[in-house]
């Protein structure tokens, strides 16, 4: 049985969420202030964590930050704020996922078993020997999740890494916004395709020499994104 940690200090929506959550079979602890919920997403094993971005003592911002130096565990932020930049530093500090109040708890439970999905999918693959894709200078080794450059690693969240993978192994294949988020996340964007671009802008910062001319993922403007070989 999944755990998940909320960490929420309107108690209403908490004691919400986690009802619809449990009523799904998921064993859920709640948190209501910024410290107490950093400590137990780093001290605790959880399989998930829902987070909420204004918070007493400690933010939002700063326990996705500090999670996500050492877990890899899907991370969901949800918040009041609908402004994109909001949304782009939570998405670039390593969120999986960014939801705007109000939503709906049948669509936050969807998200959830979405996620776990797909990293229980991940954690329990294991193959015998390494699946390797090379393309100029890229490696990106499947098994292990590690990606490097010229011989360098570089750092990548769960989805950022998933995106990478599903572009190289489909080259030259041009996909929309709404299919990369459907593919990477399991769901219908439902309009919200900037964290799509939001995780492209980050892929590229790791892996192109110059990000304003990629040699790796191209945009195809008006349309969406290719990978090159």
């Amino acid at each position: 049985m999944s755990k998940i940690l909320i960490v929420e200090d309107e108690e209403t929506i908490a004691d919400l969420e986690k009802d619809y959550l449990e009523m799904s079979d998921y064993t859920v602890t709640i948190k209501t202030d910024g410290k107490s919920g950093l400590d137990a997403a780093l001290t605790e094993d959880f399989d998930l964590l829902i987070l909420d971005l204004m918070l007493p003592e400690v933010d939002g911002y700063e326990i996705c930050k500090q999670v996500r130096e050492k877990k890899d565990i899907p991370i969901i932020m949800v918040s009041a704020k609908k402004d994109d930049i909001d949304k782009i530093r939570g998405l670039g500090l390593g969120a999986d996922d960014y939801m705007t109040k109000p939503f709906s708890p049948s669509e936050l439970v969807a998200r959830v078993k979405a996620h776990l999905t797909r990293y229980e999918r991940l954690v329990s693959s294991n193959q015998k020997s390494n699946d390797i894709i090379e393309i100029r200078g890229l490696k990106i080794d499947k098994t292990a999740r590690r990606v490097y450059i010229d011989g360098e690693e570089k750092n990548f969240t769960t989805k950022e890494f998933d995106l990478l993978t599903f572009l190289a192994e489909n080259p030259n294949h041009v996909y929309t916004k709404d299919e990369l988020f459907r593919e990477i996340w399991d769901m219908d964007s439902i309009g919200d395709i900037a964290t799509v671009t939001v995780h492209i802008k980050k892929i590229r910062e790791k892996i192109e020499y110059d990000s304003s001319k990629p040699q790796y993922i191209e945009t195809i403007w008006g349309v969406g994104y290719r990978f090159k070989v």
